[in-house]
């Protein structure tokens, strides 16, 4: 071989180790690109695999709340209603009327209305008249039955009398009879007593004074001046009702949607042991409860849920504990927190301390004990706060507002922030545990709402709350609702003494 020829095999030889060389730094760089692609995409797929599986979480929560673990209503569980999981411990009394309870049963009465006397004429056995003989004994039997049903008719004469001096002088009618023909206050109050407080709907209600008194001509739209009538009458009592129960030192507030005019309105709560305050507004929150104005000027001591609204008011407050423990347990079955458990024993533990020292007629649980339950409350937040680490602030410039975070930790700075709110009931013994009052002054509301669908007008509304706001202070006050409304229209309506909340 040649030299010439030796090198034209070494030239050929460098040009494909080149090309060679070319081609696998082409080839790195293309992996190289590859790789960052793909670890790029295995970090998108990550970010949205967390995202989806938190997306999952809070689906499956909200699937999983009804009205034992969340503030969902008994009425929205639907026909899959919840197995009962009463945190209520059980008693050891066997179900029914107790030893010593006197019950109830129908009694015969010394003077009955009307006596029948059945008497015996002739002997069964030889047929020989018995007329003037007197009885041995009588065998008493009374029938407790509604007399006959009949619409009663007063006729008012009003005399008019000519004096010799010529005046012609004429006797006044009473209040009850302004007019030629009209209803009385009895029946009134009835039909109010039958539409407002027993919610049956207008037609329904027409229909049954019409079957049981004979009110051939009562209509509908009669009944809804009833309604605009009673209302106005107890404008004043409505005035007096607020007045007692904004001066009062423990009120409950609550608030809940309803329908009026196509749209939906709130309807706020404000009620006592003895009081019950209804008010309507477009709005939930600061902006109603000013226009109520209770709150702004509201000196004693506020029950009512987390809604941060109430929140902003200067007055002492109370977290419902009722709120409190279906979230609990809303934590302790669904994300398995396990302090959310021992919380709702403590809780329920320091309201059966309460409950014992009240029956023991003790103003507050004596210190030694109270110091070992606040302590216990203390360290099981601590536990909650170790079981649930917050996560590291994100890396980068810092964003405004508060950062999200999970549902045990919200409620865990519930829980340390506000614990004098949450505990209220046990520094005083005048703030209940919850907040029941006046969820069940609202229910009825509900129910209302259920059966009618809406308000057709605001003021419909506004009378409606009058009217239930007034029944529901009358029967605090051991009076009975239909008795309630028919002082309405007779002149003498019930009006609660002051303090009696």
């Amino acid at each position: 071989m040649t030299r010439e020829e030796a090198q034209a095999i070494y030239r050929a030889g460098e040009e494909t180790v080149v090309r060679v060389l070319v081609e696998l730094s082409a080839r790195v760089d293309q992996l190289t690109a590859d790789f960052a692609l793909l670890k790029a995409e295995n970090l998108a797929l990550r970010v949205e695999c967390r995202t989806l599986r938190e997306r999952v979480r809070t689906l499956e929560g909200q699937l999983a709340k009804d009205s034992h673990n969340s503030h969902k209503p008994p009425s929205s569980d639907g026909l899959a209603k919840p197995a009962p999981k009463s945190l209520r411990a059980p008693s050891q009394r066997p179900s029914g009327g107790q030893l010593g309870h006197p019950g109830h049963t129908l009694r015969m009465v010394e003077n009955p209305d009307r006596i029948l006397t059945h008497r015996v004429q002739r002997c069964t056995a030889c047929g020989q008249s018995l007329d003037t003989v007197q009885p041995a004994r009588v065998e008493r039997r009374q029938v407790h039955d509604l007399p006959e049903p009949k619409l009663e008719i007063t006729e008012h004469q009003a005399e008019i009398k000519t004096c010799s001096c010529g005046c012609v002088n004429r006797a006044t009618f009473p209040p009850e009879a302004p007019a030629p023909v009209q209803y009385g206050p009895r029946l009134k109050g009835t039909a109010v007593y039958l539409s407002q407080y027993q919610l049956i709907p207008f037609e329904r209600t027409a229909e049954i004074l019409r079957d049981l008194h004979g009110c051939e001509s009562f209509s509908q739209g009669t009944l809804a001046n009833f309604h605009v009538d009673c209302a106005a009458r107890l404008e004043p009592i409505e005035a007096a009702i607020l007045k007692q129960v904004a001066a009062s030192p423990v009120v409950g507030f609550d608030e809940t949607g309803v329908r009026a005019s196509g749209s939906l309105h709130w309807l706020h709560t404000v009620c006592t042991k003895a009081l019950t305050w209804y008010h309507a507004h477009k709005k939930r929150g600061s902006e109603a409860m000013d226009a109520a104005g209770v709150l702004p000027t509201f000196q004693g001591r506020a029950i009512h849920d987390f809604w941060k609204s109430y929140l902003k008011y200067d007055c002492q407050h109370a977290l419902c504990n009722a709120h409190l423990l279906r979230e609990l347990v809303f934590l302790h079955e669904q994300h398995k927190q396990v302090w959310a458990k021992a919380m709702i024993d403590h809780l329920l533990a320091i309201k059966n301390a309460v409950a014992t020292a009240r029956s023991a007629n003790l103003q507050a649980i004596p210190d030694t004990e109270k110091a070992p339950l606040l302590a216990r409350y203390n360290r099981i937040v601590n536990e909650g706060y170790a079981e649930n680490p917050r996560a590291e602030p994100p890396s980068g410039p810092k964003r405004r507002g508060r950062r999200k975070q999970s549902k045990a930790l919200n409620l865990l700075d519930r829980f340390r922030e506000h614990y004098q709110s949450i505990l209220a009931f046990l520094y005083d013994f005048a703030v209940p545990f919850d907040n029941n009052q006046s969820e069940r002054d609202l229910r009825m509301m509900k129910v209302r709402q259920k059966i009618s669908g809406t308000f057709r007008s605001l003021d419909a509304l506004k009378n409606f709350c009058r009217i239930r706001g007034y029944v529901s202070t009358a029967r605090k006050n051991s009076l009975t609702a239909l008795d309630a409304l028919r002082r309405i229209f007779l002149g003498d309506p019930f009006l609660p003494t002051p303090n009696s909340s």
